[in-house]
């Protein structure tokens, strides 16, 4: 334990060696970048720690946080990384930034690529306050999850014990089955010539006759609605009396005399008289065969 303890602050300490010299080797770059912004002496100064170090707060943060705010702080740690990173790179390509020689916002000779270069190396400063603020919230706010006891362990061993199977369990072997071997007392002799008197007869009880179960006709029970039987009453029935072909010839050529051809169809003789489709269709055909005749008639 005491090896295991001493590994773990080994790393501890090289990985703060690490990160402390790799703070001092960006640090010049850092800050003529800085200067090259806009940033006065001090400010420059100061702008280093504004980028690597929100870098090992957010590193602090994703060792303490879990889940989704380890994840957001892994996000944060990767964004000022590649942040840096650039800002570094670029520091490379320009030799006038080593002596503070170069324009004032002028960090590339593309302008398109000079804009977006000021604007991450202005845009920093103000995403460490935000990220820094909401990663120290997070951890501050951060509840770790219980470590369980050792009562606890000791119920759940003990309750799986009890939920183990038959089969699991050792076969026990039964205890050895020995017999009674405890004198019983001698059976007492009983006299059989002792005379006892007769049992009195009790006259027999003829049972009463069985009255024969008559056998009836039960009607079967129909699950099926009964239909109404009977005469259909007066006010039920139809007003309309069923009327002759006749008759119906006479109605439809009555309703259609001032008719056109086209105008005569099944449909609105069916309407006009009230009778059914068949018949309607049946007196279309008669009524438009007259109207040809009469027109040949008189042509």
């Amino acid at each position: 334990m005491n090896l295991h303890r001493k590994g773990r602050a080994a790393l501890v300490l090289a990985l703060v060696a690490v990160v402390a010299m790799a703070f001092r080797v960006s640090w010049n770059a850092l800050r003529d970048i800085a200067g090259a912004v806009g940033a006065d002496d001090t400010a420059a100064m100061l702008y280093p720690f504004v980028v690597d170090g929100l870098m090992a707060l957010a590193l602090i943060a994703t060792l303490v946080l879990a889940d989704r705010d380890r994840t957001f702080a892994l996000r944060v740690l990767g964004a000022y990384t590649i942040a840096s990173l650039v800002l570094n790179y670029v520091h490379g390509l320009v030799p006038e930034l080593h002596g503070r020689t170069v324009d004032w916002g002028r960090l590339a000779d593309w302008d398109p690529a000079n804009w977006a270069l000021v604007l991450l190396a202005t845009s920093l400063p103000v995403g460490s306050i935000y990220f820094g603020s909401d990663l120290v919230a997070k951890v501050l706010h951060h509840r770790p999850a219980p470590i369980p006891t050792a009562s606890t362990n000791a119920e759940e061993s003990t309750e799986t014990e009890m939920k183990r199977s038959t089969a699991d369990l050792p076969v026990s072997t039964p205890a050895p089955i020995t017999p009674n071997a405890a004198a019983l007392p001698r059976p007492v002799a009983v006299g059989f010539l002792k005379s006892t008197l007769p049992a009195k007869p009790y006259p027999s009880i003829a049972p009463p006759p069985a009255k024969p179960i008559e056998s009836r006709a039960v009607a079967a029970e129909s699950t099926r609605p009964r239909r109404a039987t009977g005469r259909v009453p007066d006010a039920a029935k139809p007003s309309q009396p069923k009327r002759t072909p006749d008759q119906l010839l006479a109605e439809a050529r009555q309703a259609t005399a001032d008719w056109p051809d086209a105008k005569v169809t099944g449909e609105g003789i069916r309407r006009a008289i009230r009778t059914s489709p068949a018949n309607a269709r049946s007196l279309r055909d008669t009524l438009l065969a007259e109207r040809a005749t009469a027109s040949a008639r008189a042509a």
